[in-house]
């Protein structure tokens, strides 16, 4: 998929989108066991000493060695589903890139959201390729330019692939921010690659 289509970035760093790579009926289908199949929770962060409740549920999967820290938060792995690991396959011949974790998003709605961030953890590497899987209700991901007064907004709709690459965690910031109009569920699989210290 990397260089597949054109880059919707204007500088610094890779950013494709492949439309219904997973069509409607069967992303209808995944959708549902999706949402009924993964061990959802609510985390909470603290914030300038107070604990909040993160606005969407989430799952961490993987394989045993893909522990990751994010938001101050340690995240142990449950083993990869069935499901999982036939949608990882897909999308990994897809990107041409091996992924050993998922994390699981579930927007409930459109007061559900994601703050603006980089996925620059020591983890992922120097320039780690993330891949992004979306079912349900379209929603807006919005990138932020760190040093420019760029944005690009992208409306992710229900069977849409997402591939983050090059140095785009460097210098872009992106976010899932909430909605005035309502929004049912959405449910996103964001593909990584942990790299462990040795």
């Amino acid at each position: 998929m990397v260089g597949d289509g054109d880059n919707l970035l204007p500088m610094d760093g890779e950013l494709y989108c492949r439309r219904q790579f997973i069509q409607a009926r069967r992303a209808d289908e995944l959708f549902e066991n999706l949402l009924n199949g993964l061990a959802w929770q609510q985390e909470q962060l603290k914030i300038c000493g107070k604990w909040i409740l993160v606005p969407r549920l989430t799952a961490w999967y993987g394989d045993q060695t893909a522990s990751y820290r994010y938001s101050g938060v340690e995240h142990s792995p449950i083993p990869w589903t069935s499901l999982l690991t036939e949608l990882r396959s897909s999308v990994e011949l897809a990107c041409g890139h091996r992924f050993n974790s998922v994390l699981a998003n579930w927007y409930r709605n459109e007061r559900d959201s994601m703050g603006c961030h980089a996925d620059n953890e020591k983890e992922l590497g120097i320039n780690p390729m993330i891949a992004s899987l979306s079912f349900g209700e379209t929603r807006l991901l919005r990138f932020r330019h760190k040093n420019k007064r760029l944005r690009l907004d992208l409306e992710l709709a229900h069977g849409d692939l997402l591939l983050m690459a090059g140095s785009i965690q460097h210098h872009w910031r992106h976010e899932l921010p909430k909605s005035k109009t309502a929004k049912s569920a959405r449910i996103n699989l964001t593909f990584r690659h942990i790299v462990r210290d040795e």
